[in-house]
């Protein structure tokens, strides 16, 4: 079971009608997922939005989501994100887009200025953190392909 509590002693930051993020998730579930920095990179390794913060958080958004789902999780399941930008000022004209990617209840989160990032072109790197409540379904183990089916 999850619980996203704001305290009433810690100022809730919003941007514009959006709450910037959740100051704390308590949970009990049995598995974490660890998803490093996701930069704003596709899958064939081209960068995205070039000078577009906006561009660069949804491609990263896009990245975290098919991490997660590897692992067996969705955005839903993300309790922390760390996000480091070049210019706060900048991401924070955004706040639609990080609540396109978390909905309406955001996890945790940090946010770190940077001189810069792994390439000249990034304005944004998303870490993030999930625990599923469930344990994920097993995968089925695949039937070597000389071994014949037992029949009964």
């Amino acid at each position: 079971m999850r619980k996203y509590i704001q305290p009433p002693e810690l100022y809730v930051r919003r941007v514009g009608n959006h709450v910037a993020y959740t100051h704390v998730i308590t949970t009990d579930a049995p598995v974490t997922v660890y998803i490093a920095g996701q930069v704003p990179r596709d899958a064939a390794g081209n960068n995205v939005g070039k000078g577009d913060m906006r561009a660069q958080i949804l491609q990263v958004g896009r990245n975290i989501k098919a991490a997660l789902a590897a692992a067996g999780a969705t955005v839903k399941d993300v309790v922390k994100t760390t996000t480091y930008v070049t210019d706060v000022d900048e991401f924070f004209r955004h706040p639609d887009a990080r609540a396109e990617i978390f909905g309406d209840k955001p996890p945790t989160s940090t946010t770190i200025v940077v001189a810069g990032l792994a390439h000249p072109d990034f304005m944004v790197e998303i870490d993030a953190t999930a625990v599923i409540e469930k344990k994920p379904a097993k995968a089925k183990k695949a039937r070597k392909a000389n071994r014949p089916r037992r029949r009964r």
